[in-house]
C-alpha cells in the first residue's frame, strides 16, 4: 500500500475512533435516561448548604444507602403535597400596598392588635397596640405573608426532592412557582420589601418586616442552585432572570433607608440581615462584600448579641424566648456555613468574654435534649426547634453538641438534616 492510502486510512481510523467516543456514552447516557437512571449528579453551586456533601449524598443514596432512602421517603411526602399547590402572586391581594402598585410586597406586623372596636368610622379599630409574641389572625388576609411563606417552602422542597429522585414533576412545578413570583412581568414582585409589616393607621411600612425574607430567602437562593444542576423547566433566561431579581434586591437592602436600618438592629433581626445581605451577594458573585459581612458579624454580632456564657439576652427578654434563641442560631449558623465558602471560620471565634458560637448551642443542649427544662419564659415550648442548630454545631466539631444528637427530638416531617444539611426555621410561628 502506498504512503498515501495509508495517511487517508489513518485518519478514517481517527475520525471513527473520536465519533466512538462521543457518541457511545450519549448513547448509554440516554439508553440510561430511558431505564430511569441519572448521570452522576452534578454538585450544585449552593450558597449556604455545602454543594459537595448533597453530591455526596445523593451518590450514597444511588448505592442503597438505607438511612438517606428513609430520609428521601419523608422529603418526597412533602413534596408531593405541593404539587397541587400554587403557583401564587404578589399582584393578588384584595387591595395593593400603600404604593398602589400591586407588584409591591406587603404584610402586616403580627403582634399588632386593634384596641377599639372596629366601627364604620374606625374600621381597623385603631390604635394598634404591641402584644408581643401573640400572633394576631388577621395579618394572615389581604396580604402576601401567607403567599410568601409557601414559596419559599415549597420551592426549597421541590427543588431538593427533584436533585434526590430525578423525577421531572418537582422541579417543573418548582420553576414554576419561581417564575411566577420572581420573573413574570404580570406576576412578578418588584424587589423591595417597602411595605413589609406595616401597622394600620400608624406605618405605612417598617424596616423590621425585611424579616419576612431574611429568615428563608437563603434557602431559594441554594433552590435555585440545585434547580441549576439541569434541571427540567428551568431554562438559562430563567437563571439569568433570577440573578437580576437578586441583584436588584441586594441593592435595595443594603442601600436602602430600611436596610439600613435593619443592619443596624441588635438582635435576631440584625444577624438575619447580615445572612441574608453575604447570602445573596456570594450568589451574585460579589465574595468580597460576602466575606466583609462575616468577617463584620464577629465583633458586631456575637460580641454584643452572646454573653460569656452562651446566653443570648435579647432573645431571653421576649414571651416566646426558646424560640428566638433558637431562631437567632439558625440565622447564625448559616452565616457560620456562608463564612466556610469565602474562608472565614464563625465557629472559631472567641469574643472578649468568651462569647462564641459553640457556646451559644451548648447552653440550649440540656432544653435541646430533654435533660432540664427550659428557665424563661416561652408561651409554646417545640423541643425540636434546637434539632438543626445542634447538628451545626456537631458537625462543626463541638463535642458536647455531637454527643447530644442522638437525644434530639425528631422534627415534624422527619429529619431532614443528611440531605440539607443546613439549620432551618424548625418551629414557624409565621402562620
Amino acid at each position: 500500500m502506498s504512503e498515501r492510502p495509508r495517511r487517508r486510512l489513518g485518519a478514517l481510523l481517527t475520525t471513527v475512533v473520536a465519533l466512538t467516543a462521543v457518541l457511545v456514552p450519549a448513547a448509554s447516557s440516554a439508553a440510561a435516561t430511558a431505564h430511569g437512571h441519572r448521570p452522576p449528579p452534578r454538585m450544585p453551586r449552593t450558597v449556604v448548604i455545602d454543594g459537595h456533601r448533597i453530591q455526596q449524598a445523593k451518590l450514597r443514596l444511588d448505592h442503597g444507602d438505607r438511612a438517606l432512602r428513609t430520609a428521601v421517603d419523608a422529603l418526597t411526602v412533602k413534596a408531593d403535597s405541593w404539587l397541587d399547590q400554587g403557583p401564587w402572586t404578589v399582584v393578588d391581594k384584595p387591595k395593593p400596598a400603600p404604593s398602589g402598585d400591586p407588584h409591591d410586597y406587603l404584610s402586616q406586623a403580627p403582634y399588632w392588635w386593634p384596641s377599639q372596636p372596629k366601627t364604620a368610622e374606625n374600621p381597623w379599630g385603631c390604635p394598634y397596640v404591641q402584644r408581643d409574641g401573640e400572633r394576631n389572625p388577621e395579618v394572615d388576609t389581604g396580604t402576601d405573608r401567607p403567599d410568601i411563606g409557601k414559596v419559599f417552602n415549597s420551592v426549597t422542597t421541590l427543588s431538593l426532592a427533584w436533585y434526590y429522585t430525578g423525577r421531572k414533576q418537582y422541579a417543573e412545578h418548582a420553576s414554576d412557582i419561581l417564575r411566577t413570583w420572581f420573573l413574570d412581568p404580570a406576576t412578578r414582585m418588584n424587589p423591595n420589601l417597602n411595605h413589609g409589616q406595616f401597622i394600620p393607621c400608624k406605618y405605612d411600612g417598617r424596616a423590621i418586616g425585611i424579616i419576612d425574607f431574611s429568615q428563608q430567602y437563603t434557602s431559594v437562593l441554594d433552590a435555585i442552585a440545585l434547580l441549576d444542576t439541569g434541571a427540567p423547566g428551568w431554562s438559562k433566561n430563567d437563571r439569568t432572570g433570577m440573578r437580576v431579581w437578586n441583584t436588584s434586591f441586594l441593592d435595595w437592602l443594603v442601600n436602602s433607608d430600611f436596610g439600613k436600618q435593619e443592619s443596624a438592629a441588635q438582635n435576631n433581626h440584625g444577624t438575619f440581615q447580615d445572612m441574608q445581605i453575604a447570602g445573596l451577594a456570594l450568589a451574585t458573585g460579589d465574595k468580597d462584600l460576602a466575606r466583609k459581612v462575616v468577617l463584620d458579624a464577629r465583633a458586631l454580632r456575637i460580641d454584643p448579641q452572646i454573653a460569656g456564657d452562651g446566653t443570648q439576652p435579647q432573645e431571653l427578654a421576649r414571651t416566646r424566648s426558646w424560640h428566638y434563641s433558637t431562631f437567632d442560631l439558625v440565622a447564625y449558623t448559616r452565616l457560620a456555613a456562608i463564612g466556610k465558602q469565602v474562608g472565614v471560620d464563625l465557629w472559631a471565634y472567641r469574643g472578649p468574654q468568651g462569647q462564641s458560637l459553640f457556646k451559644a448551642v451548648d447552653y440550649l443542649l440540656p432544653a435541646a435534649t430533654g435533660a432540664a427544662p427550659w428557665p424563661y419564659p416561652e408561651l409554646e415550648f417545640y423541643r425540636y426547634a434546637a434539632s438543626d442548630i445542634v447538628h451545626a454545631a456537631a458537625d462543626a466539631g463541638d463535642r458536647q453538641a455531637q454527643a447530644a444528637v442522638p437525644q434530639l427530638e425528631t422534627p415534624p416531617g422527619g429529619d431532614l438534616w443528611a440531605l440539607r444539611p443546613a439549620a432551618e426555621q424548625l418551629d414557624s410561628i409565621a402562620g
